[in-house]
Parts: C-alpha cells; sequence; structure tokens
C-alpha cells in the first residue's frame, strides 16, 4: 500500500508573506514559530506545507517543500537566513516574532524560536489565490491533509495547475511526483533541494552542534563547511558538509587541513613553513573526527577524496 502522502496547512504571518513574495524566486525560506516549545512533526521531508493568511483572509496564497524542523536562537536564525526570514533585518524580526510571544523577552535576549526549514517554496500572486477547504475559525496554527482523499486531492491538482503555469519556475529543483523515491527508501512527494541557510542548519544539528574536529560547542564560532565548495561543483548536502569551529574552517577551505575518507585528520606540513606557526594545529594531525550518529548524515567518501585531492596543500 503506498505510503500516505500530506499537506500541512499553516496560518501564515501577512507581514512574513508579502515580505518573501516581494523578492522573487527564492530557494528556501524560514517558516518560524515564535515559540520553541513545541516541536513540528506534521510533515515528512519532502511534504508540502502551504501557507494560509490570517482570517478574514482565508485563502492559500503559496507554500514550499518541508526539509527539517529545529529550535534556534534567533539570532543565528537570522545569520543562516537574512531576509529568507520575511523579515528585512534581524530588528524587524524580533518585532514581528515578538508580536505573538506571551511573555515580552528582554531587549537583548538570545530567545530560541522553532524553525521550519522549507525549500522551493513558492508565492501566488492574489489572482491565483485559493480558498482553504474545510477549515474550522478555531484553527489558530494548522490542519493536515491527505492528498489521496478530498478535499486535500483536489487542493492539490490546483496548487499543481498553478506551478506548472509558471513554465517549471518551482519544479526547477525538485521533481513533484507522488511516489518518488528518496535514497533511503521513503516514498516522497518531492525530493527538495537545501539552500544555503537549511544546509548549515542541518550540518549543524548533525554535528550536535559540536565541532567535528575540537568539539567545540560554542554555536556562534561554528561554521558548516562544504567539503566539496558549492563553487566546484559541491552541493548543499548533509554528507558534503562539517561542523568546524571558524579557524578551522578558513584552513579547511585553503587547503592547510583535511579530513580523509577513514575519518582522519591530516595538517599540511605547509601551515609551518608558510607561517612558520600553528603548533596547536599540527598536534590535531592524526586524530579520528567525531561523526554524526546517522550514518547518512557522515560525510561521504567521494567528496572527502575529492578535498584530499584537489585542496590539500602537499609538499
Amino acid at each position: 500500500m503506498p505510503e500516505q502522502i500530506t499537506a500541512y496547512i499553516a496560518v501564515t504571518d501577512r507581514d512574513w508573506f508579502d515580505t518573501l513574495s516581494a523578492q522573487g524566486t527564492i530557494d528556501e525560506v524560514n517558516f518560524w514559530q515564535p515559540s520553541a516549545s513545541t516541536a513540528f512533526r506534521a510533515l515528512k521531508a519532502g511534504e508540502p506545507l502551504l501557507f494560509k493568511l490570517h482570517s478574514p483572509d482565508n485563502y492559500i496564497v503559496g507554500g514550499g517543500f518541508f526539509a527539517y524542523w529545529t529550535k534556534l536562537p534567533v539570532s543565528l536564525a537570522w545569520e543562516a537566513f537574512l531576509a529568507k526570514n520575511g523579515a528585512e533585518n534581524v530588528d524587524e524580526m524580533r518585532r514581528r516574532i515578538e508580536r505573538y510571544r506571551r511573555v515580552k523577552p528582554s531587549q537583548h535576549e538570545d530567545y530560541e524560536i522553532g524553525c521550519i526549514l522549507l525549500e522551493q517554496p513558492f508565492f501566488f500572486r492574489q489572482g491565483e489565490w485559493l480558498p482553504v477547504p474545510a477549515w474550522q475559525p478555531n484553527i489558530v496554527r494548522g490542519k493536515t491533509y491527505d492528498l489521496a482523499v478530498e478535499p486535500g486531492r483536489n487542493l492539490w491538482e490546483q496548487v499543481l495547475t498553478r506551478l506548472r503555469a509558471r513554465n517549471g519556475e518551482v519544479l526547477r529543483d525538485a521533481e513533484i511526483v507522488a511516489g518518488a523515491k528518496e535514497p533511503y527508501g521513503k516514498a516522497l512527494l518531492v525530493q527538495p533541494r537545501l539552500g544555503q541557510g537549511s544546509f548549515r542548519i542541518i550540518v549543524t544539528d548533525a554535528y550536535s552542534r559540536r565541532c567535528a574536529i575540537t568539539r567545540e560547542r560554542v554555536l556562534p564560532v561554528l561554521q558548516a563547511a562544504h567539503i566539496r565548495p558549492y563553487s566546484e561543483g559541491g552541493e548543499h548536502r548533509v554528507d558534503n558538509g562539517l561542523l568546524l569551529r571558524s579557524d578551522l574552517h578558513t584552513l579547511f577551505d585553503r587547503g592547510y587541513v583535511t579530513v580523509t575518507p577513514e575519518y582522519r585528520i591530516e595538517v599540511s606540513a605547509r601551515l609551518k613553513s608558510d607561517f612558520d606557526n600553528g603548533k596547536d594545529y599540527l598536534e590535531l594531525h592524526g586524530h579520528s573526527i567525531a561523526l554524526p550518529s546517522k550514518s547518512n548524515e557522515r560525510p561521504a567518501t567521494e567528496f572527502l577524496s575529492w578535498h584530499n585531492e584537489h585542496c590539500f596543500l602537499t609538499g
């Protein structure tokens, strides 16, 4: 029996929607929740989340494809997604979040928010808005719909019709086909392609928010490094990422540090010859890195081999 495909219609802040829709085509958004107290479990990766405006605008006005949920300090959410948070700057983002929080935070409090990361978002023009089906006035967050039966099936057909009319604008990076398979066997509606911000956050969580080399846990200095750079054909994939302290990220990108396919650290002798220094880094040579607990999130051998061959400085 095919796995059920679900959509979630979420009540959406109008200012958030207007800010993002004005940006044109973007690859990802952070659909934030003002509180991080409840994890979002309504969707599987690849299923659609649709945006419904607050009453009296009871219309579906766009959506995106679910990739991941986590809770983040508001400062990190802003750094990772910037205007893709649906605000022009961090102060505006905080003001919008705080309209919905029950307890007003202090001026500089770096409080946590829930972050629903959506890929390949789409925004309908007002003439394309869809009346929301079977909606009760007391729903304050959202509602799930089975896309195999009514009214979900008809709703999704109308969404697809609007997307296809855009000459594949949204379909460009993601095949929207019920029953498509991801590498780990789950039936998906779409295989979402991660954006830069989502890559950063998912890699950060995969490594339990600790540097893979030093185990550093101070979040502001941790960065998601591409093993094969995006500019060199690498992708925003968790198995093409390492969570590194910022100085080690710089050395990794410049080829003074690499990680072998056996997950061991190699430090180039060029570090000492080029800078007449580097003792603390050279002491890391030969140590094993810390790995994500999930095997499919660990660095792929093909990417580590590429970095060893094309980036690492020898001689």
